[in-house]
């Protein structure tokens, strides 16, 4: 059985051109039939997935769950609402910074990924020191074949100036100037629509394991 419904997508193709409180009020029972519940149902599953590699993942899909609701105080785009739903898997909740798997699913966006992109000035100390001491095993682990052919490579901005010692080995390892260390893969309707998305999903993910794991390991050594 598939665990979603072209109503899903449906359902954010007219948000995209209604977002507003009015039409998503009118809305709202689509919303949580369609939309909601489909969603927090298929994180559960996929919470469930990951528990065996990773125990201290929760498994209650309403604490790795985004708001739907925009923070606009500061926004230049006052529209209330975002245009998909978005589910991180961590240890901790939407908040987490230490490495988890990301799940992003609107229209016409349609990615998952995870790894890191909110590092403290420690945190990324450490995990360049870990690259820097142990980048044998880090190339090995960008360069494995699973995680190639789905990921590419390590995504993040990129700091202009390092220290000395980091300046040179970035000749070697370009990834070290890195400020953030996540990775994204594109999916596509027909991947959520059909019935085998949540083993597709988990592929994705065990792919990337080793990364979070060495990512994981740099920040808490």
């Amino acid at each position: 059985m598939s665990y979603f419904s072209p109503a899903y997508f449906k359902f954010f193709d007219q948000l995209s051109k209604n977002n507003n409180k009015e039409w998503f009020d009118k809305n709202r029972l689509t919303y949580e039939e369609q939309v909601k519940g489909p969603f927090k149902k298929f994180v559960g599953i996929i919470q469930q997935g990951l528990k065996k590699d990773n125990p201290d993942f929760l498994t209650e899909p309403s604490k790795a769950i985004f708001r739907i609701n925009r923070d606009i105080r500061f926004a230049k785009d006052k529209a209330p609402y975002k245009n998909h739903c978005g589910a991180f898997f961590s240890r901790s909740g939407t908040k987490d910074s230490r490495p988890g798997y990301y799940l992003h699913l609107g229209s016409p966006d349609l990615f998952l990924g995870g790894g890191m992109w909110d590092l403290d000035k420690e945190k990324l100390e450490k995990v360049r020191q870990e690259i820097y001491y142990n980048n044998d095993d880090f190339t090995k682990i960008i360069n494995d074949k699973a995680f190639k052919s789905i990921y590419g490579t390590i995504l993040g901005e990129r700091n202009k100036v390092l220290a000395h010692d980091y300046k040179e080995f970035a000749k070697e390892q370009p990834l070290i100037a890195n400020k953030q260390f996540y990775y994204s893969a594109k999916l596509k309707k027909e991947d959520v629509l059909g019935k085998d998305f949540d083993k597709l999903v988990l592929k994705y993910y065990k792919a990337a394991a080793r990364l979070n794991e060495f990512l994981m390991s740099a920040i808490t050594e």
